[in-house]
């Protein structure tokens, strides 16, 4: 019986640290920043450095420094977000560019569920949630609406947009400013226990800065209510609002920076986001010297729980970056030519080239943004779904590439005899791309091309 119980109990421990271990995997870079300042408070052993410029290696920093030079210089999209005063750009045709492909939160939102395991007709809901968001990020329909329309009971919509809540970014799908708030709480690592009944109950005390009367409320001191409160101002009430024109993505620090040279491309994992964890030496003395057993038993608990966060950290970094050298491998025509030249890619894909489990790739993923040349993107971003249609040589072909078509056909046509989209249709299955006239008038609404009639010269 006591060989049992000592089995079961090592088993927990190791589950414990899977735990840890997938937690800090999928902390974007600001958030293992804040997880790492968070934990310095708490555990006296862990040591982070001073504020300095200075680094411990001046050649890897130059080399880091001439490469980020490198890409302010050739990245258009800060052109277009960071130079507001240049009247001789222009920016328009940058920001056409970037919403004709994809970028706004729907097709975001899209890319997230493609690896989903749920039926077609659940993927099909789950696309009438997302195209039905406002432009805060907000589901405002009665669930019934769509429960009629897809013959499901309610609760099969609910469900539907609880999977839409668990995406990036957090907030998404809610119903309301409370649920979006919520939603957000739940998912962020550290918030303080009262800040959900502050929500719930008291989100126009908030406003009116009346802490006393929550503390009241509360039965709490108006310094809990003030930490609270700090945390709730910090979160985003309006998920969608600015990511359907990607200004959201000027704040963005990038976890993976991409380098064009003159072999290929460099990739950068961006750790000096985060502070360097170490545990205090002085710390790791006592612990080994001191005659008090409880305190030598705290300490060595304080210090197990950094080393596993310094190889948790180091786990992450590895991983992002062999997921970022498949990435790069597999959309290398996006990094050489920009938007408009993905290629189909599933999280299988990326498991299979990097011996990953699709989960591991998955959580790698989230939360995550690459910076390159071309501008700041989400990595979900570079998972692409291809279509029922094939092309010229069998192989697959994404969406983003028949829309890329058809905007080339449309742009040489003859301006007073324009394609009607029969016309783009057989044009397309002459270049060995099959797809019905219908999904041709669906893609060229969603490239905002008008119809026949509207593109004719007179």
């Amino acid at each position: 019986m006591l060989e049992f119980e000592q089995t079961l109990s090592q088993k927990q421990i190791i589950s414990q640290k899977m735990i840890q271990t997938l937690s800090i995997l999928q902390m974007s870079a600001q958030e293992l920043e804040t997880h790492i300042n968070d934990l310095a408070m708490e555990n006296p052993v862990l040591e982070l450095p001073p504020q300095s410029t200075e680094t411990a290696d001046p050649s890897a920093e130059l080399d880091r420094q001439r490469k980020l030079d490198w890409l302010e210089a050739t990245d258009y999209q800060n052109h277009v977000y960071h130079e507001d005063d240049d009247d001789d750009s222009d920016p328009q045709a940058n920001l056409q560019d970037i919403s004709q492909e994809g970028e706004d939160l729907a097709s975001y939102l899209l890319s997230q569920i493609i690896n989903l395991e749920v039926t077609d007709s659940e993927r099909k809901l789950l696309e009438y949630i997302i195209y039905s968001l406002d432009s805060r990020g907000y589901f405002t329909e009665d669930p019934s609406v769509a429960a009629r329309l897809f013959q499901v009971p309610e609760e099969k919509v609910l469900r539907m947009l609880k999977q839409i809540q668990k995406l990036d970014p957090a907030g998404v799908g809610a119903r309301g400013l409370k649920e979006c708030l919520l939603i957000q709480i739940h998912r962020t690592p550290g918030f303080p226990k009262e800040a959900e009944a502050i929500v719930l109950s008291h989100l126009d005390d908030v406003a009116r800065n009346h802490l006393t009367a929550i503390a009241r409320a509360l039965k709490i001191s108006p310094e809990e209510v003030q930490k609270a409160c700090e945390k709730i101002r910090t979160l985003n009430p309006k998920p969608g609002n600015s990511f359907s024109n990607r200004e959201h993505l000027k704040y963005i620090s990038p976890d993976a920076i991409v380098v064009r040279t003159a072999s290929g491309f460099d990739i950068l994992i961006n750790e000096y986001q985060y502070p360097k964890v170490s545990v205090s030496s002085f710390y790791r003395d006592l612990a080994q010297t001191t005659d008090d057993p409880e305190a030598k038993k705290y300490l060595s608990e304080k210090i197990r729980e950094i080393d596993q966060l310094k190889n948790d950290i180091g786990y992450r970094t590895s991983t992002l970056s062999k997921v970022m050298h498949a990435v790069v491998e597999c959309q290398y025509d996006f990094f050489l030519q920009g938007p408009g030249s993905r290629r189909p890619l599933s999280l299988l894909d990326l498991a299979d080239r990097t011996g990953l489990s699709q989960s591991t790739v998955s959580r790698t993923l989230r939360s995550k943004y690459l910076q390159c040349s071309f501008g700041v993107f989400p990595l979900n971003y570079f998972l692409m779904q291809t279509v029922g249609a094939s092309g010229p040589d069998g192989s697959a072909v994404t969406q983003e590439q028949i829309q890329g078509k058809i905007r080339s056909l449309i742009a040489a046509e003859d301006p007073e005899q324009p394609l009607s989209d029969e016309g783009i249709r057989k044009k397309l299955l002459a270049a060995g791309i099959s797809i019905s006239r219908r999904t041709v008038n669906k893609y060229r609404l969603q490239l905002g091309i008008p119809d026949r009639s509207g593109r004719k010269k007179i």
